[in-house]
């Protein structure tokens, strides 16, 4: 009778008694780190994976607190600031107690710095930004323990990239243009944007397109009427990075864009800035992004 007692007083504990927790591996851009349980505070230094965490609906213990697009700027003030895009600040990092931290594309180069501090897994973009973006919301989905939210994420934008490449590569040739401090440049199928042409499916006014720079590849009024592309995509990187200037519409508000078919036919298309140039990896301004070429491919003449 006094050993059933004690085998039932043992076994109500371990009922009631918290499951151990499992380790977790998580795989990332520069391998993979280990961890002894799911994180309970993380940090995320990417404007990338802080535009996917959001969207999962989880708050992080500590995010970047600059360059944030409208619907990020709760993170502004209330959230404990771990850094800027480019910056870590390592003394409230080092005293955060977070059990892990997220870097990515702008925040890579820290990452073995950052490793010494607190585990940390890297989220950079590779030259496959929608099959990065995937893996990296698989990935968040893993750590935050929102599996099932992860994969409808997936399912939607996949839906969306899907349904635009029926129609785009009917559509006619298009120009990536990006006005920057009241110059004109291009950018072409490598860039931060260049799945507009590669997965998408609009032919490019050319290939041989230099956009390393910032404000792309340097261009004219005259150049675009040259090539008279049947679509413009505008990003004011003057817009997205909160810098003051004349804007994209004025600037293209002249004599020869108005000779242009893109302009005659209604075809400029004025992306989100935010999203083309600063969170061009996150799940919510490519939603954003996604969702104003479907409008305008609905609307085409």
């Amino acid at each position: 009778m006094f050993s059933r007692s004690i085998a039932a007083a043992v076994l109500g504990l371990a009922l009631a008694a918290p499951a151990f927790a499992e380790p977790m591996t998580i795989k990332h851009s520069q391998g993979e780190t280990q961890l002894p349980a799911p994180p309970a505070k993380v940090l995320i230094l990417d404007i990338n994976a802080l535009d996917i965490a959001d969207a999962m609906g989880v708050e992080p213990a500590g995010a970047l607190n600059s360059n944030l697009p409208d619907y990020l700027q709760k993170y502004a003030t209330g959230t404990p600031a771990v850094g800027s895009i480019f910056e870590p600040d390592y003394e409230a990092i080092a005293a955060s107690g977070a059990d892990l931290m997220v870097v990515g594309t702008r925040s890579a180069p820290t990452y073995a710095e950052m490793s010494k501090i607190l585990p940390t897994v890297d989220l950079s973009l590779d030259k496959d930004l929608f099959a990065s973006v995937d893996r990296n919301i698989e990935t968040l989905g893993q750590i935050f323990g929102k599996p099932e939210r992860a994969a409808e994420m997936v399912t939607e934008l996949d839906a969306k990239v899907a349904h635009l490449n029926k129609v785009a590569p009917h559509s006619g040739t298009a120009l990536i243009l990006v006005t920057n401090g009241g110059k004109l440049g291009a950018y072409g199928p490598a860039s931060r944007v260049g799945w507009i042409h590669t997965k998408l499916g609009f032919a490019p006014v050319e290939d041989n397109i230099d956009d390393r720079f910032h404000g792309g590849d340097v261009i004219s009024y005259e150049y675009i009427l040259e090539k008279n592309p049947d679509w413009i995509f505008v990003i004011d990187r003057d817009a997205g990075v909160g810098e003051a200037g004349d804007g994209a519409k004025a600037m293209l508000d002249n004599a020869l864009m108005a000779q242009t078919k893109a302009v005659q036919n209604g075809h400029v298309v004025y992306l989100d800035p935010h999203a083309a140039y600063i969170a061009f990896g996150g799940y919510t301004a490519l939603n954003k992004l996604l969702d104003q070429l479907a409008q305008a491919l609905s609307t085409q003449s």
